[in-house]
């Protein structure tokens, strides 16, 4: 069982952080939530407008769609662990307005203080990481999403990973004729979900 005690400690430790330049402007650490003794945790890169303004992981447009892909494979927010390589938004602000951007690599080594220990204390079977700049931090630093997606990988923080599309990048190819990747977001929700299910029971994450 997950120690519910040390992960909300460090969640406190976390919402005080001034470890990089995103803690100036951001409006909320976006830690993590789900059930912490589920044996898959989902792995995104960071937090946008809505994540920052309600301090929740993928809560948006692309959480809605996250959302529906678990719901799809009779799973819920509450079957699994969601949280973000780095805990806050990253942004633009040369326009005057805030626009989303990648972490830098200085912020993103910075908030390794608290995902590093955050998916020590999870100890979850399988890591689903979300898109390619969450695989690029957990599994490998060339990690080629359209060609290394679905598979199994070792991983340090679980018995295996596996990485999937981010729900943001289906939502940018989607049209009325295509679905822009959603059933293969669905596909690797389910696969990873079962791997964690048989890793559970000391089998192969293999089917």
């Amino acid at each position: 069982m997950t120690d519910l005690l040390l992960l909300d400690t460090l969640r406190q430790q976390a919402l005080g952080c001034t470890a990089c330049a995103l803690s100036e402007r951001r409006r909320n650490v976006v830690f993590g939530e789900g059930n912490p003794n589920s044996p898959l945790v989902l792995v995104g890169e960071g937090p946008g407008d809505k994540e920052d303004e309600t301090g929740r992981p993928f809560v948006g447009k692309a959480g809605n769609m996250l959302d529906r892909a678990l719901a799809d494979n009779n799973l819920s927010r509450e079957d699994v662990y969601i949280c973000n390589t780095v805990k806050c938004r990253a942004c633009d602000w040369s326009t005057g307005k805030p626009v989303n951007r990648p972490p830098a690599e200085e912020e993103v080594t910075a908030c390794r203080q608290w995902l590093e220990p955050q998916l020590g204390i999870l100890a979850p079977k399988v890591i689903l990481c979300i898109g390619a700049p969450s695989a690029r931090n957990l599994i490998k630093k060339d990690f080629k999403i359209t060609v290394e997606r679905g598979k199994y990988f070792p991983c340090r923080y679980a018995k295996t990973a596996i990485a999937t599309l981010h729900p943001a990048y289906i939502l940018r190819q989607s049209t009325q004729t295509n679905d822009g990747g959603y059933s293969l977001l669905v596909a690797d929700i389910g696969r990873a979900w079962a791997a964690a299910q048989r890793l559970m029971l000391g089998h192969s994450a293999k089917a």
